[in-house]
């Protein structure tokens, strides 16, 4: 499922980043290149998928507004090949942080028509044998 696409990272970022960032030809063509901004977001939404899973069915039917902001937080910085400024990398670790809360439960998604899957325990269980309830055993109550 495509979290954001070129018209969002392009309205975000600017053509001239995205370019800056894609075009690896020697020398520069000054052409963005379309393959390695696929991977990039491709990359992105594989890493989104993973940890959205663990409480949402996929595909989800309408993407979320923080899912668009967190995937062009990570398209942009697997996009570079130096070190990004420091703010790309802020962003960065702060969109895994958000998936990470996203995959325990403390964000939740508001996604029409997908549930939340249950998680598999809630609390302490007890479990001790059967005891029926015959003269027998209540000898001594009647």
């Amino acid at each position: 499922m495509a979290y954001t696409s070129l018209a969002q990272m392009t309205d975000r970022f600017g053509e001239r980043v995205l370019i800056a960032l894609t075009d690896r030809a020697y020398p520069a063509t000054g052409v963005l290149d379309m393959a390695v901004l696929t991977r990039a977001l491709s990359d992105t939404d594989e890493m989104i998928d993973a940890r959205v899973r663990v409480r949402y069915s996929l595909p989800m039917v309408s993407v979320p507004g923080l899912l668009v902001d967190l995937a062009g937080a990570i398209a942009i910085y697997k996009l570079h090949v130096s070190a990004p400024d420091p703010k790309i990398e802020a962003d960065y670790r702060d969109a895994l942080a958000t998936l990470k809360a996203i995959a325990t439960g403390d964000i939740r998604l508001q996604v029409a028509g997908v549930e939340p899957s249950t998680p598999t325990g809630s609390g302490a269980m007890a479990t001790d044998r059967d005891r029926d309830l015959t003269t027998q055993n209540l000898r001594g109550f009647i």
